[in-house]
C-alpha cells in the first residue's frame, strides 16, 4: 500500500490526524527531501505525541524518482509505504505523478489523503476567483521557454496560478510590468507562516509593494484572467512576442493596413 500524504506549507498545526496515523504506520518513507521529512516527524513527536515510526527513508525527487522505482520494484506493493514533498500535497508539481503512474499500472493500492495546497489555499485567499482556473506550477527558469509559459498564462483566458522562488520573483513581475502592467493579480508570500503577507493590484502597484520588502519563501501568484473582449490578439502583443523578424512582419501586415515590408524596415529598428 503507497499512501500519499501532504504535509504543512508552513504552520505544522495545519497536519491532519489521519496524517499522523498514518505516518505511525509506515515502514517506508519516500521523501523529497529526508531531513525535512524526519525534521517534521519529530516535531510532530514532540508536540503533539505522534509516535515516530520505526521506518526506513529514501529519497524520492525529480532526478532519481524513476530510477528509484526501478529499484524497490514489486517491493512497493508488499511494504507499507509512505510518499511525502517538502510541503503541500504529493504529486502536484511534484515527482509523486510517476508513482502514482507505476501504481495504476502494476495494480499496486495507493491512497492519496486530502491536506494542504498552496494553489487552492491562495486562490481561495484571492478575491479573484471566478471557479476556472489553470495551474502553471513554476515556469521555466530562464530563455524563451520561460517566455512562451509566462505568454501562455497571461492568454490562456482563465486565471492563471503560479509557484515562484523568491530570487526569480522580481525577474517575473519585471516581466508582467512589461508585458501587461495593468493586469490584475494577487501574490502571497510565506503562506501559513508568521510573515504570511497577500498583496492584491495591478502587476505594476504589486511589483513597486514587493520591491521595497524583503523577498523571501516561496510565493503563489494568480493572474487574473483577461476580460472576454480582451482576448483577440493585438498589435502590441504579436510585437512582444519572440519570434524571427520576417515571420513577425508577415502577421502584423495581415493585421493592418501597413504592408510586410515596412514592418520588417520597422522590426529591425526595433531591435
Amino acid at each position: 500500500m503507497i499512501t500519499f500524504i501532504p504535509t504543512p506549507i508552513g504552520n505544522p498545526e495545519d497536519i491532519t490526524l489521519r496524517a499522523m496515523r498514518a505516518f505511525e504506520a509506515a515502514d517506508l518513507f519516500l521523501c523529497e527531501d529526508t531531513r525535512e521529512t524526519k525534521k517534521l516527524l519529530h516535531l510532530l513527536h514532540e508536540r503533539y505525541g505522534m509516535q515516530l515510526p520505526d521506518a526506513e527513508y529514501l529519497s524520492f525527487h525529480e532526478h532519481n524518482g524513476a530510477q528509484r522505482i526501478a529499484e524497490l520494484g514489486a517491493v512497493l506493493g508488499e511494504r507499507n509505504v509512505v510518499f511525502v514533498s517538502d510541503a503541500g500535497t504529493p504529486a502536484i508539481s511534484d515527482p509523486g505523478q510517476l508513482l502514482v503512474a507505476y501504481a495504476q499500472r502494476e495494480r499496486i493500492a495507493y491512497d492519496v489523503l486530502p491536506g494542504a495546497s498552496a494553489a487552492t489555499t491562495a486562490y481561495a485567499a484571492s478575491g479573484l476567483a471566478s471557479g476556472h482556473f489553470l495551474f502553471f506550477g513554476f515556469l521555466p527558469p530562464k530563455g524563451s521557454a520561460r517566455q512562451r509559459a509566462l505568454e501562455e498564462a497571461l492568454t490562456c483566458g482563465y486565471d492563471a496560478i503560479l509557484y515562484e522562488a523568491p530570487h526569480r520573483l522580481e525577474k517575473l513581475f519585471d516581466a508582467l510590468v512589461e508585458i501587461d502592467p495593468d493586469r490584475e493579480l494577487f501574490a502571497a508570500k510565506e503562506m501559513t507562516k508568521r510573515h504570511q503577507t497577500y498583496y492584491r493590484g495591478t502587476a505594476h502597484s504589486v511589483r513597486t509593494q514587493i520591491v521595497s520588502e524583503r523577498i523571501r519563501g516561496e510565493w503563489v501568484v494568480i493572474l487574473r484572467a483577461q476580460p472576454q473582449q480582451e482576448k483577440t490578439l493585438s498589435i502590441a502583443t504579436v510585437m512582444r512576442m519572440n519570434m524571427p523578424p520576417k515571420i513577425k512582419a508577415k502577421l502584423l501586415a495581415q493585421m493592418s493596413d501597413v504592408g510586410v515590408k515596412e514592418w520588417y524596415e520597422k522590426l529591425k529598428i526595433k531591435n
